[in-house]
Formats: structure tokens, C-alpha cells, sequence
């Protein structure tokens, strides 16, 4: 199992709602990415990492909202696929090449929607 996947379990496990897993889990990924934004290089196995959990994170989110089991309505869903398909496209430029700017907006996206999930937006 993904790292990405492994905390998103032990954050069930913690938690009592789904809600609640999916807000702290984005915060992880994005206190990850704080911490390596600015040092950000390519060639650093902690940008790396952090880059990693993100995606793995967003992948798994894009393919809840793409199952048919999803009870969520067909707008939320497809805004869901949307801000994935952002964030594994963002994550591509960065590998190539990062700047912190880059990587502030994956923070500001996984801090503002941690938020609402939390109910603090």
C-alpha cells in the first residue's frame, strides 16, 4: 500500500467521520509540502517524497469521485476530478521544474479544501 494510502488508514482509524480523514489527510500532504517548498530541487528525496504522497493522495480522491458507488452528486464529483486533474498536472511541471510558487498553489489547495471538509471555510 502507497504512503499516501498507509496515513489515509491510520488517519481512519483515529478519526469519526470521512469527512474528518479527508482534512487531515490534505493537511499532511500539505504540511509535506510546506516543508520542502523552500528548498524545493528536484534531485531531493524529501521534495520527492512530499510530491509523491500528494499524488498518491489526489489519485485516490480522482478515483472515488470516478467510481459508480460514489453518492456524491455528478457536479461535486466532476469538480473533484477537475482539482485532480490539476494537481497531477501541477505535480508533472513540478518534477520538471520547481519553484515555490508552484508548490503554494498545491499547498493553498489542499489547505482550503481541508478547511471546508472541516467546516472552518
Amino acid at each position: 500500500m502507497s504512503n499516501a494510502a498507509n496515513a489515509y488508514a491510520r488517519t481512519a482509524q483515529q478519526s469519526s467521520s470521512p469527512r474528518d480523514i479527508e482534512a487531515q489527510t490534505l493537511l499532511m500532504a500539505a504540511r509535506k509540502l510546506v516543508e520542502v517548498q523552500q528548498d524545493c530541487n528536484k534531485a531531493d528525496r524529501r521534495f520527492q517524497a512530499a510530491l509523491l504522497f500528494n499524488r498518491r493522495l489526489w489519485t485516490i480522491f480522482m478515483t472515488a469521485a470516478e467510481s459508480n458507488d460514489n453518492p456524491q452528486p455528478v457536479e461535486i464529483r466532476q469538480n473533484i476530478r477537475n482539482i485532480a486533474m490539476f494537481v497531477l498536472q501541477r505535480t508533472v511541471e513540478l518534477q520538471s521544474t520547481p519553484t515555490p510558487e508552484k508548490i503554494q498553489s498545491l499547498i493553498n489547495i489542499n489547505s482550503n479544501i481541508a478547511a471546508g471538509l472541516a467546516g472552518r471555510a
